[in-house]
């Protein structure tokens, strides 16, 4: 086998012979994928996924759900229908490069309803490829679990990812070995049957047969196989990032030379962002263009001495649809662009909730960090509240004293007379040496009538009705002592007189939280997910979802509006980050800088229309 370089200039020229051919297959295709073979491998996923019988909102309780039988049945579907429909593009382009025709479009068409025939044969390698796969990996997967018991088993979550303990450098320290051996044996494996796909589509024998022909032809050339692949990687997850760099280099200034008008404005726009579409557009097909024509000009190297399929003939045209076709990508692209320009809204309310308090100034939930939080222009303020021995109800995120207080002790198997000396504030700083753990009724006192608190339910097993009862005891006191308030002083700073109108409950449990709402039906509800599984929350029984950032969507804030319910982003202290997530219409953000938010939106809102406009566009292309 000759070197990488003109291996690869093969695979390039023979994606510059084949190229408006694959095109019309690969726009065949999508059409096809996602008018019926996405959708309905969405809905029999979300069909799946609602029989499990619970939301599936945090890492911790997907984890759960993955490893009952429906779960795994869930997992292996969805792995498998989506390299069935990778391996039906992949065969595709394959059968449009080696049996070219005279039009191309016809071409595509008839590959298109050949690879629909070979659908069976198709699933069963992936059956048999894949399958072999996940099987090499269990071993592994087990072997890291029981060493992740060892090491990790014993301590908070948590703990583990903000402390970094030497126990978690001992599990990575052993667990490397073992990542490396299943790495090296699978890419071996993975370069071994590399061909399996063309042989099967080409040579239309049984999926065993292709796997075995496949061994055969690459015996000996894996170094070669392996670098040609990771070559075509590189290219493909670098080329995104250089195509959004230099588009935003050459053109993105361009726009910020108009003048404000929308009759110059708009159009401008709608031309940059349909330009990038269609860029993106581009790239998507090389991607996959590539990765087949990769594994085909390797084929007819190893099985038939041809460095590459030969060239269309010089008789072929593009036919009279082709043009209509891609004429219609180019009013897609531009489609895309006016949604995505409409999607923009000039009006930006957005909440500022500190998480915590101000956490990143001062010592989490603590009263110096509330304090803090109220000076950098808060709206909200998060808290965590757990519950003593003795009942009483503390601001404390973690169940135990670890984290904050170098003390093994549990917050639950304390009285709140013995947190009274714990000092959870040096660790932060000198400033803050002597912080003590607030209780939830210092915290209201200190709030009230100055900003609203988001309250965070963190129970101890067994006990969360009893938090629950505990923390309505708390509000109570404290709508008595609000009333006291404005009978003495100035009723501005007393707060509402009912303070559920200040207060919001929230837990990282659709269960809790449904409990609260049942028990506190004056509360406002906030249900926290690390992410939502489609099809397993019902989108009611809270008022504000609040999700990780980086499962925000434009869908889920579609989804949100839709339903009727405010969706707030956690945790963000970024401001770039801040920005993309303004844009994409969030109602509020949780972040540890509350400052820095506070700073960012009011330099938002000094910016004109226009301007404001081009912001937007910049935080969508680099998103």
């Amino acid at each position: 086998m000759r070197s990488l370089m003109p291996f690869s200039g093969d695979v390039l020229r023979t994606l510059r012979d084949h190229l408006r051919p694959l095109i019309a297959y690969h726009l065949f295709f999508t059409l096809l994928a996602s008018s019926l073979l996405l959708p309905v491998a969405g809905w029999t996923l979300a069909w799946l996924l609602g029989h499990l019988g619970h939301p599936l909102i945090s890492n911790a309780g997907l984890l759960a759900a993955l490893l009952t039988p429906m779960g795994l049945g869930w997992l292996l579907a969805t792995i498998g229908l989506t390299f069935l429909v990778l391996y039906l593009q992949q065969a595709g382009m394959t059968l449009v490069a080696v049996r070219p025709r005279d039009n191309h479009y016809r071409l595509a068409f008839d590959t298109l309803v050949t690879c629909t025939r070979r659908l069976p044969a198709l699933a069963g390698l992936v059956v048999l490829q894949v399958g072999a796969h996940l099987l090499l990996a269990l071993p592994a997967i087990l072997a890291l679990a029981g060493l992740h018991g060892h090491f990790l088993g014993g301590l908070d979550p948590y703990y583990v990812q903000q402390v970094r303990p030497p126990a978690l450098w001992w599990f990575l320290a052993s667990g490397m070995p073992i990542v490396l051996i299943w790495l090296v044996i699978g890419a071996t494996l993975y370069a071994r049957w590399h061909l399996a796909l063309p042989i099967l589509v080409l040579e239309n024998i049984a999926p065993h047969r292709a796997l075995g022909r496949s061994a055969r032809l690459t015996h000996g050339q894996g170094r070669h196989i392996v670098g040609a692949i990771l070559l075509l990687l590189v290219m493909i997850l670098v080329s995104p990032f250089v195509a959004t760099a230099l588009f935003d280099a050459l053109f993105t200034p361009l726009l910020g030379q108009l003048p404000e008008r929308q009759a110059i404005l708009l159009p401008a726009m709608l031309g940059y962002v349909g330009a990038y579409v269609l860029i993106t557009l581009a790239i998507t097909f090389l991607g996959i263009a590539l990765n087949a024509l990769l594994a085909t000009c390797l084929y007819l190297r190893l099985a038939h001495r041809e460095p590459r399929p030969a060239p269309r003939p010089a008789t072929s045209h593009p036919g009279r649809l082709a043009w209509a076709v891609e004429i219609g990508v180019v009013v897609f692209a531009l489609s895309q662009a006016w949604l995505i320009l409409n999607r923009f809204e000039i009006r930006e309310d957005v909440e500022i909730i500190a998480h915590r308090g101000s956490s990143a100034q001062a010592p989490e939930n603590t009263i110096a960090a509330i304090d803090r939080a109220l000076t950098d222009g808060a709206d909200t303020i998060e808290i965590d509240v757990r519950l003593t021995r003795d009942g009483k109800v503390v601001l404390h995120h973690d169940a135990s004293l670890s984290r904050l207080a170098g003390d093994d002790r549990r917050i639950d198997e304390l009285d709140s007379s013995a947190l009274e000396a714990i000092d959870v504030g040096s660790w932060f700083g000198d400033p803050f040496v002597g912080a003590r753990i607030a209780g939830l009724d210092e915290a209201l006192k200190r709030v009230r009538g100055r900003a609203h608190l988001m309250i965070e339910l963190k129970p101890s097993a067994g006990r969360g009705s009893e938090l629950i009862g505990a923390v309505e005891r708390v509000l109570e006191d404290e709508r008595q002592a609000r009333l006291a308030c404005r009978r003495q002083g100035v009723p501005a700073l007393c707060g509402p007189e009912d303070p559920w109108q200040s207060i919001n409950i929230a837990a990282l449990s659709y269960a809790l939280l449904d409990e609260a709402e049942r028990r506190l039906p004056e509360a406002r509800t906030t249900l926290l997910a690390q992410l939502v599984m489609r099809g397993t929350l019902p989108r009611r029984g809270f008022d504000v979802l609040a999700l990780r950032h980086n499962r925000i969507s434009l869908e889920e804030v579609r989804r949100a509006r839709h339903h009727g319910y405010r969706l707030l982003a956690w945790t963000v202290n970024d401001p770039a980050r801040m920005s993309r997530l303004i844009d994409l219409g969030v109602d509020g953000i949780i972040t540890d800088r509350p400052d820095r938010l506070a700073q960012l939106l009011e330099e938002r809102e000094k910016l004109s229309d226009g301007a404001l406009m081009l912001v937007k566009l910049r935080n969508w292309l680099r998103d």
